[in-house]
């Protein structure tokens, strides 16, 4: 019976989360997100969860995030992505560039501190920088992260990226305005599925949208199940980067079928399944292994962000890239694709509300595979 109460409890509470951050204001700032890791923090140190939990816990791990990569991406418009104006492809090119060569320059300082499986962590924050919370889900799978090592990292990702975003929110363009030059206006509107970007994720279970919502879910068992069967002819050691990196192929790919990639409400069912999988994964975590290499991770974490971040900027001057465009482009690959308009209305700048957004979903989709070369490059070294 508790296993039955249990699983329930991972099944439905996001959607108590769901509709907190829909009716709330202030839990949707907060997000449903990071009130998952809360509550399932707390749920797995109290000491009430049942015995052998953990094959319920692995089993929805498993699970929701091979089904959630497809939902996410069926929405991905990749004609956009090539009708980019020139300086927000370039701003997105050097961004990834600076991450990944921050998280290389951070490996070899910080390697000698004892932080546990700090190449994992390299190839985590390459995949959340470059794409957003489902990539660093992705990734847990594909590299096999100890829970407790991934919980803290996002943990204090969440914290480090809260403090980022409210620099970029008060000071951040009169800061950058005295490197970078201003944003010059451009007409251009490249559209895309503004459903894709709801904020709260709510209601995809609505009758208007049920149909959809069943045929992208049909679509992305059927794509986990073609990956799945790879299993059966790879090594042991690459059975899931290679199911991963084929469930997220398959959805680009189908994302080009336009029944697909009009879909109502099936980047909101995806998010439901990474709500899943954060309140399971927290409540795997053991905070007491927090304690030694904690704080140096931080450091860590922070030296990511913002050293990016400066290099970023760094690069940008020297390409003549405008403020604006380096602050929506960091935002939708540091901070990921929602907190876009956030800065865009911050700046007073609705023209780059469109490229930003594009940005984010391009992080989206090479994020697992960025994260995955990197992490198995800092392991040879």
């Amino acid at each position: 019976m508790a296993f039955v109460i249990l699983t329930l409890f991972y099944v439905f509470f996001p959607i108590v989360l769901l509709y907190l951050s829909h009716k709330y204001a202030i839990i949707n700032k907060i997000g449903a997100i990071l009130l998952a890791y809360a509550f399932g923090l707390v749920l797995g140190n109290l000491g009430i969860l049942p015995e052998e939990s953990d094959k319920i816990q692995d089993i929805l791990t498993t699970l929701t995030v091979p089904l959630a990569i497809p939902l996410l991406l069926f929405s991905t418009n990749i004609k956009v992505w090539f009708k980019m104006a020139g300086k927000t492809l370039a701003s997105m090119l050097i961004a990834l560039v600076s991450v990944v060569l921050v998280v290389f320059i951070g490996y070899v300082i910080f390697s000698g501190n004892g932080i546990k499986d700090l190449w994992k962590v390299g190839g985590l924050l390459v995949g959340l920088y470059s794409g957003g919370t489902p990539n660093l889900a992705s990734l847990k799978l594909v590299l096999n992260v100890d829970p407790d090592v991934f919980v803290i990292t996002h943990s204090f990702d969440m914290l480090i990226s809260a403090i980022y975003l409210l620099f970029l929110i008060s000071i951040g363009q009169k800061v950058f305005h005295l490197i970078l030059p201003k944003y010059k206006s451009v007409h251009g509107d490249y559209s895309n599925n503004k459903n894709t970007f709801d904020n709260d994720y709510w209601g995809f279970w609505k009758k208007p949208y049920r149909m959809s919502v069943l045929k992208g879910l049909g679509l992305s068992i059927l794509i986990f199940a073609i990956g799945g069967s790879l299993t059966f002819i790879v090594p042991e050691k690459a059975e899931m980067a290679v199911v991963i990196l084929t469930i997220t192929t398959l959805a680009i790919l189908s994302s080009l079928i336009k029944g697909v990639n009009k879909l109502d409400k099936t980047f909101d069912l995806g998010m439901y399944f990474i709500l899943v999988f954060s309140l399971v994964i927290a409540s795997m975590a053991d905070i007491h292994t927090f304690k030694g290499t904690a704080p140096d991770l931080l450091m860590y974490i922070s030296f990511v962000i913002f050293g990016s971040l400066i290099l970023h900027v760094l690069i940008s001057k020297i390409f003549k890239i405008d403020a604006d465009t380096v602050m929506i482009t960091s935002t939708a690959l540091i901070c990921s694709p929602p907190f876009v308009p956030v800065i865009a209305g911050a700046i007073k700048n609705r023209e780059i509300i469109v490229s930003g957004l594009t940005v984010g979903i391009i992080g989206y989709a090479i994020g697992n595979y960025l994260g995955f070369i990197v992490a198995e490059i800092l392991k040879v070294i």
